[in-house]
């Protein structure tokens, strides 16, 4: 996984002037490293040969037909990590900026640093390759030299889409259905790409879920989450409408799971 939605965080966070529970330089992270290891949690990859790796390799097949789709258009989106919090939009209700959500900008960029640490460890410990590696078949992006040697599982965007999800349906819990359907429209979004297996994004989405239960244990993330959704309540109630063309657009693009 690229570095780039964590520069983007933490530009987000410092041009909001916001801090929670402590300093980030004090308080790099959330969870001790002691206290989660994703590499206990995260499953082996399907074994090559295996029916499951038959399957992600049918489902990337398939999904080549995507191409110049606005399904596509909105994978292709979706690969801006950085930009996140606008994916989330429609699903939220309105469009958390860095002037008007500092303490979420603060407390993403922190949780960030767990995501990081959750995502690298299974990857270096699989080494699975991307699929389209073995594949003669177009991808939504235009890969550098290095995104070749970064691992396919488990998928970093679904982690770290699938955690910003799970925050965001504790923030904002009556948008929690269409806030956890765009987290799951986020990860199938690596899929339609084809710079993930299906079962690699399934993985993403398995790793965020026990972070996520593991940050619970952090009193920080606790104290942080409070403010947070006090600061969003105060943030929803001031924001402009969003375009409903735009939302009704998305909703019809991800209503239906894509595997």
């Amino acid at each position: 996984m690229r570095a780039s939605w964590l520069v983007g965080l933490a530009l987000l966070a410092l041009t909001g002037c916001a801090t929670l529970s402590g300093d980030a330089g004090t308080y790099p992270r959330y969870l001790p490293k002691s206290a989660f290891d994703a590499r206990d949690h995260v499953p082996p990859p399907p074994a090559k040969g295996s029916p499951q790796a038959e399957k992600d390799r049918q489902i990337f097949l398939t999904t080549r037909a995507l191409k110049d789709t606005p399904r596509w258009s909105l994978a292709q989106a979706d690969n801006a990590e950085e930009k996140i919090l606008d994916s989330y939009a429609c699903a939220l209700g309105y469009t958390p900026t860095r002037e008007t959500n500092p303490k979420l900008a603060a407390m993403m960029l922190r949780m960030s640093r767990d995501v990081r640490s959750a995502v690298s460890g299974p990857k270096l410990k699989y080494m699975r390759p991307r699929p389209y590696l073995s594949e003669n078949a177009p991808i939504c992006i235009n890969p550098s030299f290095g995104f070749r040697f970064s691992p396919d599982y488990p998928s970093g965007h679904a982690t770290w889409g699938w955690t910003v999800g799970l925050l965001l349906s504790e923030v904002a819990p009556d948008r929690a259905n269409p806030i956890l359907a765009r987290a799951r429209a986020y990860g199938e979004s690596r899929v339609i790409c084809g710079v993930h297996n299906a079962s690699s994004v399934q993985a993403g989405k398995h790793n965020a879920e026990t972070l996520f239960a593991a940050l619970w244990s952090s009193d920080a993330f606790k104290a942080d989450l409070a403010a947070v959704r006090a600061e969003s309540d105060e943030a929803r109630a001031k924001a402009k409408p969003l375009d409903p063309a735009r939302c009704t657009t998305e909703a019809n693009l991800v209503g239906a799971p894509l595997f």
